[in-house]
């Protein structure tokens, strides 16, 4: 039985009540996991269900910056995803380019793709870029940066950037050897689909699910991770204070 709205109200006010400001991430990266299950616990469709967590996105981004949150990064389709069906493929990618392309018109957000983009059809790539651009040139000062992750795998990111790096360094003449001597992490993070960026400071996966599945390997050394039962459909804003507040609890060590 679930409790009266009015009393999530409550606890949710209660919750917002006990974070403390300079206690918050300012890099919250979100596994949009469970929507095809929440589907089928509800006996509809996968697209039923991948559009449902599509209209849950611009909720969760608003959460974010109600409680001052800098930065969201989303993962809405992994590398791994691409080798399902290829209608399913095909769908799930129209609500994808659909819903980054809804967020790219809200000048609260500033929309940028981070991926492997050349995996996908020409077509979606290119209205994926399209939107980016649109955001970039229509987000207010004070928007809300949203990284989408789309044709994303933590490894194959790890291989472009080392692929990025070794072309750079041939074209300055420089030998493997070489590459290898001098080679440093910041090297490779400067060839990251993220450079530049701040590493997220807590990563939130829903559905149940308890692994990383090569989410953000390279930035999440340091990350504190929260998972959360609730199929991504069903994600409240009551389940994102309770994570803020799990993270706010947390001594972080950085490694030491």
């Amino acid at each position: 039985m679930r409790a009266p709205h009015f009393l999530y109200g409550l606890y949710e006010r209660r919750l917002l009540g006990e974070l403390e400001p300079e206690r918050l991430p300012q890099h919250v990266a979100v596994m949009l996991d469970g929507n095809r299950r929440w589907a089928k616990s509800v006996g509809t469709t996968p697209e039923h269900g991948w559009r449902r967590g599509a209209d849950k996105i611009t909720e969760l981004l608003t959460w974010s910056k109600e409680v001052g949150i800098q930065r969201c990064t989303l993962w809405m389709l992994s590398t791994d995803n691409l080798q399902r069906d290829p209608d399913q493929v095909h769908d799930l990618l129209e609500v994808i380019s659909g819903a980054v392309e809804a967020l790219a018109t809200d000048p609260r957000w500033r929309v940028h793709c981070v991926g492997a983009l050349e995996l996908l059809p020409e077509e979606i790539s290119a209205r994926l870029r399209t939107a980016e651009e649109f955001s970039a040139g229509g987000a207010h000062e004070d928007a809300l940066n949203v990284n989408v992750a789309i044709g994303y795998g933590g490894r194959h990111e790890i291989t472009d950037a080392v692929r990025a790096l070794l072309r750079e360094s041939a074209e300055k003449g420089l030998t493997l050897e070489d590459v290898a001597n001098v080679l440093t992490v910041d090297d490779i993070a400067a060839n990251l689909y993220t450079a530049g960026q701040p590493d997220p400071d807590l990563v939130i996966r829903t559905s149940g699910e308890q692994r990383l599945s090569g989410f953000l390997l390279w930035q999440s050394v340091h990350s504190e991770y929260y998972f959360c039962d609730a199929y991504w459909p069903d994600f409240r804003r009551v389940d994102y204070l309770r994570a803020l507040r799990s993270y706010a609890q947390r001594e972080r060590r950085m490694g030491k």
